[in-house]
């Protein structure tokens, strides 16, 4: 995310600093003012003990070589003043400016006009400096522009501070670093060489090719490539969003942890994830988000929501999903069905859910239970479900005045619209059912429930409208009874371990985090 190239930002503050550092610090000693050749006069002052020096003044003071049209040394005071295109040269490091200052009591220095710090590689522009060698700091306070001689690469920014003993600085006041490689907003940006760490402050724009992250507050370290970005982080690849209260990067091992609101975005297959914590695993391709997880998978006519404890993704070679898991209190949500269970298993590309240990799916007026169930999907829409051991479907009638049931060892239920319209029973099939009766009355159609109708058989084949039998195919010989309602036995009004959900039915895809 935050690549090596930040530590070339380090390598220009502490080259400047390190001017000071060997050369201002210096101008403190007692020695003696060396006049080098190409002065044209010295002069003398008795009065003020200045000693002036005029025309293309060269000399030497404590091994820093200055140049400029004009100087005074106050050997009493300890002070220099130097005017005219200033420059001293120390260790390969050449300063320039129309003028400086400098206390050796108080040892600070002050540098005006045009004013230059370069060595080989570096070069610092503004327009003026201070050094404070008790302190060990430098700083300019009215814009300065750092720039590389050898490449395309600037950092500018309104105050920058040098710690040249530490190796710490920062910037502040509209940072802004460019490279080709890399572009960064800040708006104080401070290094710790102590901890190897760049930190930066405020609202901040990191970008690097197809990748932008912007956060309120982060740290990147140079040496171990680790990253934090905190604050409405947020990193923006060509094809997936990530963000979160706090992110941390890992390049090495191609990890990333988010904590706090955190939400994942995949475009190019349109699924997104959220939650409280999250771990995104490049190199092993997989990646996890807990704490009230939800997926969510918008589709043509519909949109799939996934909840659980936590979500496990798994991706292939092409980083392209292959499967999700849902696990521990998993739920989900569309406009056509709903389901729950203690674990869901996700195939995208075969557009199959199977859930596990205590299922429930809810279409329309029915309710979908066993011991495991395979839900086929198209477009989020339920074609075909799939219940295994103890399976049984309950449809809601007569606003639960009454129940039609089918239960067997297995059960495979087609739907159509969303609406359920059969249902094939292998083995132990059972079927409890209210038939209705149709009468017409000057064009009034009255329906009334005729009675119960209890049928048993080891398969069945169950035809349905609107939740209501309207067919049915039995492959032996069925032991079934029509019980009239007021004759209906209560040992047979309901199928074995009959149970209705309604409540535990989510209304709305939000109540799947209640």
């Amino acid at each position: 995310m935050i690549p090596g190239k930040i530590q070339h930002i380090l390598k220009i503050a502490l080259v400047t600093g390190a001017f000071f550092l060997l050369s201002l610090t210096s101008l403190s000693q007692n020695s003696i003012l060396e006049l080098l050749p190409g002065s044209e006069k010295l002069g003398y002052n008795s009065k003020t003990g200045a000693h002036r020096l005029v025309g293309s003044v060269n000399f030497k003071y404590q091994g820093n070589t200055m140049y400029c049209d004009s100087a005074h040394y106050f050997d009493k005071s300890q002070e220099v003043r130097a005017y005219g295109n200033v420059q001293i040269v120390k260790d390969g490091i050449n300063l320039y400016c129309d003028s400086l200052y400098y206390n050796g009591k108080s040892k600070k220095a002050k540098l005006w006009g045009h004013v230059r710090v370069r060595d080989l590689e570096y070069k610092l522009t503004t327009d003026s400096l201070d050094y404070d060698a008790k302190k060990g700091l430098a700083v300019y306070r009215h814009g300065g522009k750092i720039e590389s001689i050898v490449q395309n690469e600037v950092l500018t920014s309104r105050i920058g501070y040098f710690y040249p003993e530490s190796k710490s600085f920062f910037f502040s006041g509209n940072v802004k670093y460019k490279s080709d490689e890399l572009k960064m907003s800040t708006d104080t940006l401070q290094y710790v060489y102590a901890k190897q760490t760049t930190y930066f402050y405020g609202p901040t724009v990191i970008e690097r090719g197809k990748t932008t992250m912007f956060c309120k507050k982060g740290w990147y370290n140079v040496q171990t490539e680790q990253a934090q970005l905190s604050h409405d982080a947020k990193i923006v690849e060509e094809k997936r969003i990530v963000q979160g209260d706090t992110l941390q990067y890992f390049p090495l091992v191609k990890k990333m942890i988010g904590r706090g609101n955190v939400s994942f975005t995949d475009s190019s297959q349109q699924i997104s994830f959220k939650g409280n914590y999250a771990l995104n695993d490049d190199s092993l391709k997989y990646s996890f988000i807990t704490g009230n997880a939800l997926a969510i998978k918008p589709q043509k006519k519909d949109t799939l929501y996934l909840h659980a404890d936590t979500l496990y993704n798994q991706n292939d070679s092409l980083n392209k999903l292959l499967y999700s898991k849902a696990y521990h209190n998993a739920k989900f949500f569309s406009g056509t069905a709903q389901g729950r269970a203690d674990s869901i298993f996700y195939q995208p590309k075969e557009e199959q859910l199977q859930l596990f240990t205590e299922p429930i799916i809810w279409s329309q007026n029915a309710e979908l239970k066993g011991v495991k169930m395979t839900v086929f999907l198209s477009d989020s829409i339920i074609k075909k479900v799939w219940i295994e051991e103890n399976a049984n479907v309950l449809m809601e009638v007569d606003s639960g005045q009454y129940y039609n049931q089918i239960a067997g060892r297995e059960i495979l239920a087609f739907f159509e619209n969303n609406q359920l319209v059969r249902s094939d029973v292998q083995g132990n099939a059972k079927t409890i059912f209210f038939p209705e009766d149709k009468q017409e009355n000057d064009s009034v159609v009255v329906i009334k429930r005729i009675g119960m109708n209890r049928l048993y058989a080891s398969d069945l084949r169950l035809y349905l409208d609107s939740g209501e039998i309207v067919g049915i195919t039995y492959f032996d010989k069925p032991d079934g009874v029509l019980y009239p309602l007021d004759k209906i036995k209560v040992e047979e009004k309901f199928i074995p371990g009959f149970k209705w959900n309604s409540i535990l039915r989510p209304k709305r895809w939000e109540e799947l985090l209640d």
